[in-house]
C-alpha cells in the first residue's frame, strides 16, 4: 500500500526529501506556512530590484548536478551557471580592496605576492582538501548518523588522520600562513558553518577547495532558480504542495504518528518528516512526552550566528563593488568574540555585500544596482529597529570610503530583516539564521536524530541535524532523511 507522508517545510531539506520519497514511491505532500516555497531561499521584488531573501554563495556545483541526475535532469535544464570572475572582492584591514581571480594559477600568484613561499604550501594545502572534499562529500555526508557503526568503514579509519579531524581549521592554516590576509581568505568559508575558526575542524578545509579550485557560480535569474527547479522536479514526481498551511500539531498514538492538524484541521498520515525548524518541530508541534530532547539541550546547543540583513535599491551603479564582496576592514577575532563567546551587537562588524545586478541585469532597473549587505551577529539578541537603523548607517559609511563612492544619497529602496524576521517566518530558534555550529561535538552522530526514537514514524531534515548547514548539505540532508525512510517502509 503507498505511503502517505507529510513534509513540513518546503525549504531545500524538505522538497529534496519530498521529491525522493515521492520518487521511492510514496504519496507526499510538502505543507509551508509562508505563501510560497523555498524557506529562506525565497524571493521578493519591489520597485524594479529583485532580491533573494538568503542564499547567495553557488559553491559545490557537483552536488547540484548529482541531485538534479538523480531525477534524470541536468542543472541546465532548469538555468544557466556562470562562473564568477573575480569570485568575490575582499577589503583588508589595511583599506586595501583585493580582486580574488577565479583562475587557479592566478590565485597561486596572488598569495605569492602577499606572502613569499606561500604558494607552495597553497598547492599542498589545496591538494589535502581535495582529498578531504572526496571523501567529505562522497563519504561521511551522506551518513544519516543513527549509529557509530556507521563510521567503521576502513577508508574512513585509514584516512582518520588525514582528514584532521581533531584539529581545528585556525591552527591547521596558521600552520602554514602567517599574513593575516592569508590566513582571512582561508578561514571565511567555514563562516558558512557557523563556528570561529578555532573551533571548526581543520577536515572542512574542504570548503576552501570548493571555493578555490570548484569555483563561485551565479544561477543567471538568482539563487531562485534552484528552488523553481526543485519545484519542477518534485511536481514530475508526484508532490503535492500546500501554501499558507501552519502546522500546528503532530498527532501521536502509541509511539505512532497519526497525522498533522493544519489550520486548525486534522490529516491523516503514515510518516510525517519535519523539515522546518527541528527546535519548532520536536517542542511546539509534539507533546512533552515525545520529544526526545528538552530545553535544556537545546539552549547548550552551539547555534551558528544569525544575521542582520539589508536590501537595498541604488539609483546608480557602483563602479567598486563585485558581484561578491566581503568587508574584512576591521578585526576578524573581535567580531566572532562578539557573536560566540560575549554575545553582543558588535561594535565594528565585519560584513557581506552581494550585488547580483552587476551579473544580471535583470536584477535592477537599467542603470541602478541591487545590493544584498548581511552582518553576522550573535543569536538571541533584542532586535530593535533603532539598532539595524545603527548599523546601516554604519556599514552605509564604511562602503563610502572604502569604495570612495557616494552611496547612502542614491538609496531608492530599503529593506531590513533580522532576529525577529527569522522567528516569524521560519520559526527559527533565537533567531538563528543557519542551524547548528559544525564544531567538533555537533558533527555527525552528535548532532540531533534525524529520527525521532519515541515516535516510530517521525523524521527530520535540514540545517539541525546532519550534515549540517548550507545549501549544498541541506540538498543531501533530504535526500539522506528520505533513504532512511525508504529503508524503514521497506523492512516494516
Amino acid at each position: 500500500m503507498t505511503k502517505k507522508i507529510a513534509v513540513i517545510g518546503s525549504g531545500f531539506a524538505g522538497m529534496s526529501a519530498a521529491s525522493f520519497l515521492a520518487k521511492g514511491g510514496c504519496d507526499v505532500t510538502v505543507f509551508e506556512k509562508n505563501d510560497s516555497i523555498g524557506g529562506r531561499a525565497r524571493k521578493f521584488s519591489a520597485e524594479g530590484f529583485t532580491f533573494d531573501m538568503g542564499p547567495s554563495w553557488y559553491w559545490m556545483p557537483d552536488v547540484f548536478e548529482e541531485y538534479f541526475k538523480s531525477f534524470g535532469h541536468k542543472v541546465e535544464d532548469f538555468y544557466k551557471l556562470i562562473r564568477l570572475d573575480p569570485s568575490y572582492k575582499v577589503y583588508f584591514e589595511d583599506k586595501m580592496g583585493v580582486d580574488i581571480p577565479a583562475d587557479l594559477n592566478a590565485f597561486y600568484a596572488l598569495f605569492e605576492k602577499i606572502e613569499k613561499g606561500s604558494s607552495v604550501f597553497l598547492k599542498q594545502f589545496l591538494e589535502e582538501a581535495a582529498y578531504k572534499y572526496e571523501v567529505g562529500i562522497n563519504d561521511l555526508v551522506y551518513k544519516p548518523g543513527r549509529s557509530v557503526t556507521e563510521f567503521i568503514d576502513k577508508r574512513l579509519m585509514l584516512g582518520v588522520f588525514k582528514l584532521h579531524v581533531f584539529k581545528s581549521i585556525s591552527s591547521y592554516i596558521r600552520k602554514h600562513f602567517r599574513d593575516s590576509r592569508l590566513v582571512q581568505l582561508l578561514e571565511f568559508p567555514v563562516l558558512f558553518l557557523g563556528a570561529k575558526p578555532q573551533e571548526t575542524p581543520a577536515l572542512y578545509s574542504l570548503m576552501n577547495y570548493a571555493d578555490i579550485c570548484l569555483g563561485t557560480w551565479y544561477p543567471e535569474g538568482g539563487m531562485h532558480k534552484i528552488v523553481e527547479g526543485m519545484e519542477k522536479v518534485a511536481l514530475e514526481q508526484g508532490v503535492k504542495f500546500k501554501t499558507s498551511q501552519t502546522v500546528e500539531k503532530i498527532t501521536v498514538e502509541n509511539k505512532k504518528a497519526t497525522g498533522i492538524v493544519v489550520n486548525g484541521n486534522f490529516e491523516a498520515f503514515d510518516y510525517v518528516v519535519g523539515g522546518a525548524d527541528y527546535h519548532h518541530v520536536e517542542q511546539h508541534l509534539l507533546d512533552e512526552k515525545h520529544r526526545m530532547y528538552d530545553e535544556q539541550y537545546w539552549d547548550k546547543r552551539a547555534l551558528a550566528p544569525s544575521s542582520l540583513i539589508f536590501y537595498v535599491g541604488l539609483n546608480k551603479k557602483i563602479e567598486n563593488l563585485r558581484h561578491h564582496n566581503l568587508f574584512f576592514d576591521e578585526s576578524f577575532d573581535d567580531h566572532a568574540v562578539e557573536i560566540y563567546d560575549d554575545p553582543q551587537w558588535p561594535s565594528k562588524p565585519l560584513f557581506y555585500v552581494s550585488c547580483t545586478s552587476k551579473t544580471d541585469p535583470d536584477a535592477a532597473p537599467e542603470g541602478m544596482e541591487n545590493v544584498f549587505i548581511l552582518i553576522p551577529v550573535a543569536t538571541n539578541l533584542e532586535d530593535r529597529e533603532a539598532d539595524r537603523e545603527k548599523y546601516f548607517d554604519m556599514v552605509m559609511a564604511r562602503m563610502e570610503t572604502l569604495t570612495g563612492e557616494k552611496i547612502k544619497d542614491h538609496v531608492v529602496y530599503k529593506r531590513s530583516y533580522a532576529h525577529q524576521d527569522f522567528i516569524k517566518d521560519y520559526n527559527s530558534y533565537k533567531g538563528n539564521a543557519y542551524g547548528l555550529a559544525n564544531t567538533l561535538k555537533q558533527t555527525a552522530i552528535l548532532k540531533p536524530s534525524i529520527i525521532n526514537k519515541k515516535v516510530n514514524n517521525l523524521y527530520y531534515t535540514g540545517q539541525l541535524t546532519v550534515p549540517g548547514p548550507g545549501v549544498p548539505p541541506s540538498l543531501i540532508s533530504g535526500q539522506v532523511t528520505a533513504r532512511e525512510i525508504l529503508k524503514d517502509i521497506k523492512n516494516n
